[in-house]
């Protein structure tokens, strides 16, 4: 909603300005496109989704032991002193923080180890790629550009101001 506000308020300005001043420029572009075709995101991806499989067949395998371990617990309950009950019950309970703990650390959303590296490694192409927007919106002398990838509304977009292909050749060039 906030961004459905600053939209139409920068549009408003724009025709407001547009009677006194010369004609406003826009453009628009598709950066889900590009990442999804320039090299180092595909790379940081593959990366990442290598990373998460990783630390998922940890999980699964931390799973799969402690299951095995309730399930001889349950097997064997009826035959076993009340103490060795208690160090069997203790080392489960353990198992189950340490799953849980695994899990939090790698995979919490936002605070996990796996969103955080997604961070470090997408942000440098992600501040590339608006620097390169930024540049070929001057060269071509737009002063708004709107990404149609994201959740900005855009029904209709005329293509001679789309500038995505320029970014992708500015970002390819500019290595």
């Amino acid at each position: 909603m906030k961004k459905y506000f600053l939209i139409i308020t920068i549009l408003l300005l724009g025709y407001n300005f547009t009677s006194a001043q010369t004609t406003q420029k826009l453009g628009h572009v598709d950066i889900q496109k590009i990442s999804e075709q320039l090299p180092e995101a595909i790379k940081a991806r593959e990366d990442l989704e290598a990373l998460g499989n990783q630390w998922q067949n940890q999980l699964d395998t931390m799973t799969v032991s402690y299951q095995k371990a309730v399930a001889d617990y349950q097997k064997q309950v009826n035959t076993m002193k009340e103490d060795q009950k208690k160090k069997i019950q203790q080392q489960i309970i353990g198992q189950e923080d340490a799953i849980r703990k695994f899990q939090q650390d790698k995979f919490a959303q936002g605070t996990g180890e796996y969103y955080k590296r997604q961070d470090a490694m997408l942000k440098p192409i992600k501040e590339r790629i608006y620097k390169a927007i930024e540049e070929v919106a001057k060269a071509e002398g737009m002063q708004f550009v709107f990404d149609k990838s994201g959740d900005l509304v855009l029904p209709y977009a005329d293509s001679s101001f789309d500038i995505t292909y320029k970014v992708l050749d500015k970002l390819k060039t500019s290595k």
